[in-house]
């Protein structure tokens, strides 16, 4: 492992990278082999964002033991918050020049739902963006660990959450777009999304948020707060009998891995251009939970490198092999789980103590 020496050098290099990416990557010619074509920075971005979610998946799963399946959810609330936004800026600037976004004028519809209201505004947007995913999962976490669910059951009841979100989000009559969603997006605070500039600022803005929740992250594992929290992962009980009340941590952590997961998801939608109900499909989230195992829980740094490595993977394999990505990802999820079950990071962390050994 890095020493904290270590550790502060790769950050401080990961901060001057975020900040000169963008004008490094101008600068160099397009034939240049660290030149970053536009697919290269669309991908890498949307990889990062999956780094979040990775990410705070490990801080409930690798340091609470709480397997949830249903983090997709949090995912979508939080892209379907910003794409929102970005809709109504396409009905204001687009051709219908009506405050409803141009699916509902499409549809006929005479109104702007309530839920809407708040969409027209950049800073209600980002409020939105936290508190949305926060308050879901505050209010199921609530009544989840109250009664004491853990275990298998708790997984299920999180993958059942996300099969209902998913449906409601389905249908037409709720006014987020049916199974077609939002896309086609053009602006965001009146700057064209399709620039190079402002893709180059969102995968910067993507990379910073990632760091940044890498360090707080860090910081909340190595605090009390964290030593209790695997202290509930290892015994609960016991720690019930020492006078602390699992309740308010696992219920804390739990919310904010869902607000991770939101900014994630609005990080996410204006570098891919669309979000749709699929996003909250039970297939999403246990792709999180594959992250996190074959990066390696309860390393931080392990479920960032399981997102870029399945994901990579996927991106390569569904173009050169698409029949065999599937196949791919269960039996590498099952390999894991067999032979390497504390992933990548540990299986460097066993090489590197074999040859300390020898």
């Amino acid at each position: 492992m890095l020493t904290r020496a270590g550790w502060s050098a790769f950050i401080v290099a990961l901060l001057v990278l975020c900040v000169l990416a963008p004008s490094l990557n101008l600068l160099l010619p397009k034939d240049s082999l660290f030149h970053l074509s536009d697919y290269a920075v669309a991908l890498i971005g949307k990889i990062m964002c999956y780094a979040i979610c990775a990410l705070a998946m490990d801080l409930i799963w690798g340091y609470t033991g709480i397997l949830s399946l249903g983090h997709g959810v949090f995912f979508a609330l939080g892209g379907y918050a910003m794409g929102m936004y970005l809709m109504r800026q396409i009905g204001l600037d687009g051709n219908y020049k009506s405050a409803l976004p141009d699916f509902m004028v499409f549809l006929d519809w005479k109104t702007l739902p309530w839920h809407w209201r708040l969409s027209d505004s950049f800073g209600a947007t980002l409020f939105l963006i936290v508190a949305v995913p926060a308050l879901v999962a505050f209010v199921f976490g609530f009544f989840a660990f109250r009664s004491r669910i853990k275990g298998v059951y708790f997984s299920i009841i999180t993958q059942a959450m996300t099969f209902a979100a998913m449906l409601l989000f389905f249908r037409n009559e709720t006014g987020f777009g049916g199974n077609n969603g939002f896309t086609d997006f053009k602006r965001i605070l009146n700057i064209p999304i399709a620039t190079p500039s402002m893709r180059m600022s969102l995968f910067v803005l993507t990379s910073v948020t990632l760091l940044g929740f890498f360090l707080l992250a860090r910081w909340l594992i190595r605090s009390k707060f964290g030593r209790v929290l695997q202290a509930v992962r290892d015994a609960e009980t016991r720690v019930m009998f020492s006078g602390y009340n699992p309740l308010g941590y696992k219920l804390t952590i739990w919310t904010l891995s869902a607000m991770m997961c939101g900014v994630a998801g609005a990080l996410y939608v204006p570098q891919v251009g669309i979000i749709n109900p699929s996003e909250m499909s039970p297939a999403n989230s246990i792709e999180i939970a594959i992250w996190a195992a074959v990066g390696g829980r309860a390393t931080l740094i392990g479920p960032i490198i399981g997102a870029f490595v399945v994901n990579g993977a996927k991106s390569w394999l569904t173009v050169a092999y698409p029949e065999f990505w599937l196949y791919f990802l269960g039996l590498l999820f099952i390999g894991v789980t067999l032979f390497l079950p504390d992933g990548i990071v540990g299986l460097v962390k066993k090489l590197r103590g074999v040859r300390d050994d020898a």
